[in-house]
């Protein structure tokens, strides 16, 4: 049974009062409990799945079925945390509203989640207030939206240019109009987060942004330090599991060879 669970209403409150706001991702029940045991605030189940969990190239190619599938999973551990599930590519964005919202639906009561995140700023904003007058709440994401990568020409920092920083200003204040509870900022320039996060009444939330939004999130497998590709600048390793899992893989192989796994202790008489 979840008890204590953070609510929109909880973030709200850690925005008046200064207090940060922490999110990670997970995509499957031993990592998201050891999340929500550890007192984050938010998991997001984000469409990164599909780089740092099944192997894509992006995060394109995952489906509803894949974030509903690994929702599942989070929601199954998790008591406290909120639960916020991405939308993936052409789940919305597709010239029917409707769909969108049946897309949403899908997630929400078929997971378990919480909250469904989109991309995108001024042209999703119907969508947005549709989605969210049938009682789901929304989270924004604005800057580098891994859903537009190749519009975007890869993974780059957003918003350097004036008229860039411009844009995104004004979709954030659009998405806040639009009534989505938090907004994610993605690699964008620390002074221009600080000025969004300024002119918002409800949080941002930053990953690659600077210390000034308020809170921040990191893919899991990132800060822990298990993933084998590139590494972004914004990242702080909490941990080195890529190092200890590739020991213990090894010394697993090793002892299996030469018979000393298992031992006596480890067999039944």
């Amino acid at each position: 049974m979840r008890r204590d669970f953070t609510t929109v209403t909880t973030l709200q409150e850690r925005k008046e009062s200064g207090d940060k706001i922490t999110m990670l991702t997970a995509y499957d029940y031993p990592t998201a409990k050891l999340i929500d045991q550890a007192g984050i605030d938010i998991i997001l189940v984000g469409d990164s799945l599909g780089m740092v969990v099944l192997g894509y190239e992006n995060t394109l190619a995952v489906t509803i079925e894949d974030m509903i599938h690994h929702s599942k999973a989070v929601t199954r551990a998790t008591e406290r945390a909120m639960v916020v599930t991405d939308l993936p590519f052409m789940a919305y964005k597709i010239g029917d509203v409707s769909q969108t919202v049946q897309n949403a639906g899908r997630i929400i009561k078929e997971s378990g989640a919480m909250a469904v995140k989109l991309e995108g700023g001024s042209e999703i904003s119907e969508e947005v207030r549709s989605i969210i007058k049938t009682g789901i709440p929304v989270m924004g994401h604005l800057g580098l939206t891994p859903q537009a990568v190749n519009r975007f020409g890869g993974f780059k920092v957003q918003g350097r240019e004036e008229a860039a920083a411009k844009k995104l200003i004004e979709d954030a204040l659009v998405l806040e109009q639009s009534g989505v509870f938090a907004i994610v900022l993605e690699c964008i320039p620390a002074e221009l987060a600080r000025e969004i996060t300024e002119q918002l009444s409800i949080p941002t939330i930053g990953i690659g942004a600077g210390r000034d939004c308020d809170g921040q999130v990191l893919v899991s497998q990132d800060m822990l330090g298990v993933s084998l590709d590139f590494t972004p600048k914004f990242v702080r390793k909490y941990a080195d599991l890529n190092q200890q899992m590739s020991i213990a893989f090894r010394n697993y192989k090793k002892e299996v060879e030469n018979g000393s796994f298992p031992n006596q202790e480890e067999s039944f008489n």
